[in-house]
């Protein structure tokens, strides 16, 4: 993707290969799913062997990280929508 009408560095970055906001909003919801599993519920429910085998995240830190990847994808696709770029990564 070329960088012709002085897209930001991170948003292009983020959505490098993705050419429809269909696409984007896709991203954005597997990256919320994530986050939510990212959640350490097995901390919660110790004894339950069943649910630490699905749950396998024990501390926050994932869930942080996910949670500011998926701010930075929706801030990255708030901005093509409000600079209207979307035609031009269409085009491409």
């Amino acid at each position: 993707m070329e960088n012709k009408k002085k897209m930001p560095l991170w948003v292009l970055l983020a959505f490098s290969n993705i050419k429809r906001r269909s696409s984007a909003l896709w991203l954005i919801a597997a990256s919320a799913l994530f986050t939510l599993y990212c959640i350490p519920v097995a901390q919660y429910f110790r004894g339950l062997p069943w649910l630490e085998k699905i749950f396998l995240i024990d501390d926050w830190s994932w869930f942080a990280m996910m949670l500011a990847i998926t701010a930075w994808y929706w801030l990255c696709l708030k901005w093509i929508d409000s600079n209207d770029f979307w035609g031009e990564l269409e085009k491409q």
